[in-house]
């Protein structure tokens, strides 16, 4: 059974900083292209940043471009999202997903549960 399963999300004022992580099992984690994404309050879940199979090839959404950091860790089949500078706007739960392959041009697999940032502002 599959589970990606975040954490790391809180209270954050705004200009702080914040790191998720995601802890995937059941399945090959490197090679899968894994990404994370945002659903903010009574708006549709938006791509925050991916990186492909091995770290080499990431992309982040215009909108977060300069303050997030995808990377990961394939010895703790872990996903990480370091964030910088945040925004109010950067209120949502953040959730975790995997791709189907190896690059992020497949589509899109499985997904977490979510973590909730909330700006303290």
């Amino acid at each position: 059974q599959v589970q990606l399963v975040e954490s790391g999300g809180g209270l954050v004022q705004t200009g702080g900083s914040l790191r998720l992580s995601c802890v995937a099992s059941g399945l090959t984690f490197a090679t899968h292209a894994m990404g994370w994404f945002r659903q903010a309050p009574g708006k549709e879940r938006e791509f925050v940043a991916s990186i492909n199979w091995d770290g080499r090839l990431t992309y982040e959404a215009a909108s977060v471009m300069g303050r997030v950091t995808i990377s990961r860790d394939k010895v703790k089949n872990t996903l990480y999202l370091q964030m910088n500078s945040l925004k109010v706007e950067y209120t949502a739960v953040y959730y975790c997903a995997a791709y189907l392959s190896t690059y992020a041009s497949y589509g899109l697999e499985y997904w977490g549960k979510g973590t909730l940032v909330t700006d303290s502002s």
